[in-house]
């Protein structure tokens, strides 16, 4: 039973561990959403505007993580 807790934890903690990568990903949503919907850009770059920002917002979470447990480790 405590597997599952632990498992449970880790799925959860995914998630919502992480708060600058949600903002970031809600922000970027809100932003282009707001661009397409008044015109300024179209749909198709919307949606390689939201692949891209979402590549590198994922991609500096990670960094961000991977420099907080290699600083713990030393």
């Amino acid at each position: 039973m405590k597997i599952l807790k632990i498992a449970f934890d880790e799925l959860i903690g995914m998630f919502i561990d992480d708060g600058a990568l949600a903002l970031l990903s809600l922000l970027l949503i809100i932003a282009v959403g707001f661009a397409a919907k008044a015109g300024i850009i179209g749909g198709t770059l919307g949606a390689v505007l939201l692949f891209v920002g979402c590549l590198l917002i994922l991609a500096e979470s990670v960094s961000r993580a991977a420099r907080r447990k290699f600083a713990n480790k030393q």
